[in-house]
């Protein structure tokens, strides 16, 4: 929440307006006085870093009744308030529509009452509501994502993480319950970012007969060899007659008919706490330009609307058709219309469970090989987990390609079973190996474009192939997002969170910080702005000396105000002359009697690490869709008792463009390739350094061109290539 305070606070400052805070929520509204107070740039400093909300946030039974919102009218039109920014949840964001539509009732009252005179209401007589939804249970629809969630998904991460070791030491039974009363995401994603072998939520009871099935499950997971099982339940889980399953439940069961030595662990308030994600950071940075924006836009017949993110892109819906839909779920659930429920979440029920149980098929008669290419990236074992076990299910036999392209013309090729992918999804680098002295360029992406034009030459070729972009520098045409690219922004963010506190007691100082990419700025941005960096130097905006001083400058100005401390990013290649130590020796230079510098290389530990939550569910997924692809392609080229699959479609890369999941043949990204660099011709993220520049109080222009446009609530995702379902 605090990164969407600073950017609404700071987008505000640029634009010209006056900006309030509004301490203890609509509690501070009501009582007015010193809740309400301006904010300035300063005052938003070092926040992104901080977990909750340091506005403060307060249940307000007042602000419920007529009295308690005039007050509250009241105390906004003696400051000229007719602008508001609503970071909450459904509850939250419903008062703040009722509010707007009594707006002008309650203004009339106020003039009756001699609280304020004709001129007052006339200057207000119109009240602005945007909407940010804040939730970790990720229970609103019309957003893929609420600010809060990704944050609480790595606090589950990293205990799920920390118990398995333990559990698997004394072959143990856990069973984890995590929060979501009403709504299962946090519960079945972090299901499948473990690996765990049975998850309750409450929008999908189980079948009636679940306890045999489920001890069957586990029993069968001990007897292939494993030493653990996980068991995730929703703390609002549910059987079908709508009685509770709790965790102490599901332990007594386990314990009653299997024997199994096991332990509870609620995880309660510790997903609410914590140091946020990069991810939450950075959408929340995003959306909260994106309300100022809706604002500044918004006329008297202007709904109240609430900015949401679809895919990768930020757009605008009604805040009450998204309420509306809210509750719609709710009730089906109240009704136990249960398959109408998951309908309505589609935006993440949709997803493959069969990578976490066996389901029987028939057997194929198709082969399907995995591998990995590439420098090695936090993520791709989720994939390839997620590839096996979804191909398996769909009935091949799976074989693994060891140390990619070089492992594959050498033969290290051996079948892969379902047993042998257990426990992967949280482990880092690549367990098949990824050799890549065969390849220099794009790895992955280059190797498929030479094999699919082969195929002339040699019909071996002639089969479907898919690739999943995987790489920590997001720097793979035809997708906005790669596998890994998450956790190493997570690492950037860390660390530079980490030399920022370490100058808490050392005043005026600056950092320089650089990043891997090769020549994509993407890590160095997108982890600038998710790190609140003054600047950023990259490739793809060529800079000279002269901004180089200008930078200089503006730490210098920086320094005489109350934030004594600098950070600077740097690509890895942005400039061969501008090298990391000359930039280190200018700002000191340059500095010298006003601020002090260090510098620090990241080098490969931006690469190394458990997976984050993000990288393990975007692997287990695309990963999944891509299996179901091959299944379909498979199915359509088989003829004569042989797959002849030579079409340019037939050889596809799977990526995120914009709100979908797109397969693309690779032969059309040639021309979106700058193969010398490595990197796309155009890049989405670019949009991102005007915001980032205006957040570190640069005066540059903002492009709004691609910024949301209101739009209604869809029940039914964009239609994706290719593909019958939506992840």
């Amino acid at each position: 929440m605090n990164a969407a305070v600073r950017a609404v606070v700071r987008m505000g400052i640029y634009v010209g307006a006056k900006v309030y805070f509004i301490h203890e929520g609509y509690q501070g509204m009501v009582d007015g006085g010193d809740n309400i107070k301006e904010a300035t740039w300063e005052s938003v400093s070092s926040m992104l870093q901080v977990g909750g909300t340091v506005i403060g946030s307060a249940r307000c039974k007042e602000f419920r009744t007529h009295e308690g919102r005039l007050k509250a009218a009241h105390n906004l039109v003696q400051r000229n308030i007719t602008n508001l920014c609503v970071i909450g949840g459904d509850g939250s964001l419903t008062g703040a529509n009722l509010f707007r539509e009594e707006w002008s009732g309650l203004l009339d009252e106020l003039l009756q009452q001699g609280l304020i005179d004709e001129e007052a209401a006339q200057r207000n007589s119109a009240l602005h509501i945007v909407g940010m939804v804040g939730s970790i249970d990720n229970d609103f629809c019309g957003t893929d994502m609420t600010i809060g969630t990704d944050s609480a998904l790595h606090r589950i991460i990293e205990v799920v993480d920390a118990i398995m070791t333990t559990a698997q030491s004394h072959q143990r039974t856990f069973v984890l319950e995590v929060m979501g009363r009403h709504c299962g995401y946090l519960a079945l994603v972090s299901a499948l970012a473990c690996g765990a072998d049975w998850v309750f939520i409450p929008e999908m009871p189980p079948e009636d007969g679940w306890e045999d099935s489920m001890c069957q499950k586990l029993s069968e997971s001990r007897s292939r060899g494993s030493r653990l099982n996980i068991i995730i339940v929703a703390e609002g889980a549910i059987d079908r007659q709508g009685q509770p399953i709790t965790s102490d439940f599901v332990k007594d069961l386990v314990v009653r008919c299997l024997g199994f030595d096991t332990r509870v662990t609620i995880l309660g308030h510790v997903q609410r706490g914590g140091t946020p994600s990069a991810f939450d950071r950075i959408l929340a940075s995003r959306m909260g330009v994106e309300a100022v924006l809706a604002l500044l836009e918004a006329s008297a017949n202007t709904p109240a609307c609430v900015v949401s993110l679809v895919g990768n892109q930020a757009v605008r819906l009604p805040l009450m058709e998204c309420v509306q839909m809210t509750q719609e779920v709710q009730k089906a659930m109240d009704e136990k219309k249960f398959d109408e429920a998951v309908r309505l979440r589609v935006y993440y029920m949709c997803v493959c469970v069969c990578v976490t149980a066996a389901v029987c098929h028939p057997q194929s008669s198709f082969n399907v090989a995995v591998m990995n290419v590439g420098a090695p990236a936090a993520g791709m074992n989720a994939a390839v987990r997620s590839a096996v076990r979804v191909g398996i299910t769909e009935g091949h036999k799976m074989f693994a390609v060891n140390d990619g392209f070089e492992g594959f013309y050498k033969g290290q090729i051996k079948e892969i079973k379902w047993g042998d992918v257990g426990g992967w999804t949280g482990q880092g680098g690549s367990l098949l190996g990824t050799k890549r002295r065969w390849l220099s360029l794009l790895q992955a992406y280059v190797g498929l474009l030479e094999l699919s034009s082969a195929r002339d030459k040699y019909n071996e070729f002639c089969v479907p192939m898919v690739m999943v972009p995987a790489t920590v520098s997001n720097n793979i045409p035809g997708s906005d997002l790669s596998i890994g690219s998450d956790t190493a922004l997570n690492a950037i963010t860390d660390t530079c969170d980490r030399i920022k506190q370490s100058a808490s007691g050392t005043k005026r100082r600056v950092f320089i910080i650089e990043t891997m990419g090769g020549y994509c700025g993407y890590l160095a941005t997108v982890g600038g702005l998710a790190a609140g960096a003054d600047t950023v130097y990259i490739y793809e905006e060529p800079f000279d000396i002269r901004d180089l001083q200008a930078n200089v400058e503006h730490l210098t100005q920086k320094m005489k105000t109350s934030i004594q401390r600098g950070l600077v990013l740097r690509n890895e290649n942005c400039n061969e002359n501008f090298t990391t130590d000359f930039i280190y020796q200018l700002y000191t230079e340059e500095g010298r009697g006003v601020f002090d510098c260090r510098k620090n290389i990241l080098g490969h530990m931006q690469q190394g690490g458990a997976p984050s939550p993000f990288d393990r569910n975007f692997g287990t997924k695309v990963a999944a869709k891509a299996m179901q692809w091959i299944t379909r392609t498979l199915k359509d080229s088989y003829k004569g008792g042989r797959v002849f699959a030579n079409s340019e479609e037939t050889a596809c890369l799977l990526g995120m463009r914009r709100r979908a999941m797109v397969f693309q043949p690779v032969s059309q990204l040639r021309d979106e390739t700058d193969f010398v660099h490595r990197i796309p011709k155009e890049q989405w993220w670019l949009k991102l350094r005007p915001l980032m520049k205006i957040l570190a109080k640069y005066k540059t222009s903002y492009d709004v061109s691609d910024s949301g446009q209101l739009e209604h609530v869809t029940r039914v995702r964009p239609k994706e290539s290719n593909t019958s379902s939506a992840i």
